[in-house]
C-alpha cells in the first residue's frame, strides 16, 4: 500500500511535524524522526550495523523539502541531512510510534546512554 500525506506542517518552535494521512492526524517530535533516520548513517547497511542515536533530545528540524512524489528530506539542526523518508515510512513511524519509541528508550537503557546532552537549563 502506498500512502501519501495530505498535508504536511513543520512546527519549528516546537520541534515536530505534523503529518495527515487518510487514516488521521499524527505529529512527530524532531527527535523521534532524528533517532529513526532511515540514512546509512543510524541504520548502517544491514542488520546488527545499526548505530544507536544518544543525546538528541533537544534536536530541532532545520527544513523539510519534498523528493519527487514518493519522500520527505528533512534536515535537523544537528547537521544531519541524509536519508530519505519515504511517505510509506513516515506513515509506519506514526502507526508504531508508541512502539518504536519504547524499544528506542530501552535501548538507550540498555547502553547505559541518555537522550539528554547534559546541558542544564535547556527545554
Amino acid at each position: 500500500m502506498h500512502t501519501t500525506p495530505t498535508a504536511i506542517k513543520l512546527h519549528k518552535k516546537s520541534k515536530s511535524l505534523e503529518l495527515t494521512f487518510a487514516d488521521g492526524q499524527f505529529e512527530l517530535r524532531a527527535e523521534y524522526l532524528r533517532v529513526h533516520s532511515p540514512s546509512a548513517e543510524v541504520r548502517g547497511h544491514g542488520i546488527g550495523q545499526e548505530t544507536l542515536q544518544v543525546k538528541k533530545k533537544f534536536v530541532g528540524i532545520s527544513n523539510i523539502e519534498i523528493c519527487g512524489n514518493y519522500a520527505l528530506k528533512i534536515s535537523f539542526d544537528d547537521g544531519h541531512d541524509s536519508g530519505l523518508f519515504t511517505w510509506d515510512y513516515l506513515h509506519e513511524l506514526c502507526q508504531n510510534h508508541d512502539l518504536y519509541w519504547q524499544r528506542y528508550l530501552q535501548k538507550l537503557k540498555d547502553a547505559g546512554q541518555s537522550r539528554d546532552s547534559g546541558l542544564i537549563g535547556l527545554g
